[in-house]
C-alpha cells in the first residue's frame, strides 16, 4: 500500500506548491497594481493635477487640527516604511509571512498608508508664497515633474520590479531563487547615492504656490528621508562593507555639488 500510495502524495503535494507559488505571483502583481494606482495619484496630489483631491483641496478644518492629524498620517507613513525595512523585522516577520511574498507585503501596507495619508490629508490652505508669472509657474510645476520622473527612473536603473516584488514573486512561481544583490551604482548613483530621495525632494519643494499644508508635507517628508538614509546606509554597508564605504567617500548623498564628509 505504502509504495502505492506514496506516488499519489508526492503528486499532490506538488501540485499544492505550484499552486501557492501562483497565488504568490498573483498576491504580488496586486501589490505592485496598487502601489503604482497609488504612486500616480500621490503625483497629481502634489503637483495639484489630474486627480479630485489634491495638497490643497477639501473641507478646512481647525489649524492645530490640521497639523495632529496631518503629522500623525505621515508618521503612520514614516514608522511603517522605517520599520517593516529592517533586518531584524524581516528575520521575524518572515516566520509568519512566505519569504517570497515579504517584499510585496512591504509595498502593500506601505501603499494602503500612502493611500490613507492621501484620503484623510488636512488642507492648510494660507499661501507661504506663490509665483505670478505663468511663465516661471509652469517652468516650476516641470522641475517638480521632472523630479518625479528622477523617482521612477532610478528605481528602473537599480531593479525596479525586484524593489517592488514583482521580481521575487516571478522567480518563486518559476522555482528560481533570488541572486545575491550586487553592488553597482549605474547612471546617477555615480553622482548620489540616494537619487530616488533626491527626486522626491525635488518634486515635493518646486510648487509654484506653496501653502502652509504642502510646506508641512515638504518638510517633514524631507526631515523623514534623511533619517532614513542613516538607517538605510547602515543596512548597506552591513551588506556591502567596504565596497560601500568607499562609495560613500567618494559620491555625495543628495546633490552632487555637495561632498559627503
Amino acid at each position: 500500500m505504502t509504495a502505492n500510495t506514496t506516488p499519489v502524495a508526492t503528486l499532490d503535494q506538488s501540485r499544492g506548491s505550484t499552486l501557492g507559488r501562483f497565488l504568490a505571483f498573483l498576491y504580488g502583481v496586486a501589490s505592485y497594481a496598487i502601489f503604482f494606482v497609488t504612486f500616480l495619484y500621490a503625483v497629481g496630489f502634489v503637483t495639484r493635477l489630474g486627480v479630485p483631491k489634491t495638497i490643497d483641496d477639501g473641507a478646512v478644518s481647525p489649524a492645530m487640527e490640521a497639523l495632529l492629524v496631518n503629522l500623525l498620517l505621515m508618521s503612520a507613513f514614516a514608522i511603517q516604511h522605517s520599520v517593516m525595512a529592517r533586518k531584524s523585522f524581516k528575520q521575524w516577520w518572515t516566520q509568519f509571512v512566505p519569504k517570497a511574498i515579504e517584499r510585496s507585503t512591504y509595498v502593500l501596507f506601505a501603499s494602503l498608508c500612502l493611500a490613507l495619508l492621501l484620503w484623510q490629508w488636512r488642507p492648510m490652505p494660507s499661501v507661504v508664497w506663490h509665483i505670478e508669472s505663468p511663465e516661471l509657474a509652469l517652468a516650476v510645476t516641470h522641475l517638480s515633474l521632472f523630479g518625479w520622473l528622477i523617482v521612477l527612473t532610478s528605481t528602473f536603473l537599480i531593479n525596479h520590479f525586484e524593489l517592488f516584488g514583482l521580481h521575487q514573486v516571478a522567480n518563486n512561481l518559476a522555482g528560481k531563487t533570488m541572486p545575491a544583490p550586487r553592488f553597482r551604482t549605474p547612471l546617477f548613483y555615480n553622482f548620489v547615492r540616494h537619487p530616488i530621495y533626491m527626486g522626491f525632494i525635488i518634486a515635493f519643494w518646486a510648487a509654484p504656490t506653496m501653502t502652509v499644508g504642502h510646506l508641512l508635507f515638504a518638510a517633514v517628508t524631507t526631515a523623514y528621508i534623511v533619517v532614513g538614509i542613516l538607517l538605510e546606509e547602515r543596512d548597506l554597508i552591513d551588506l556591502f562593507g567596504d565596497d560601500y564605504r568607499r562609495y560613500r567617500e567618494r559620491v555625495s548623498m543628495l546633490f552632487p555639488w555637495r561632498r559627503s564628509a
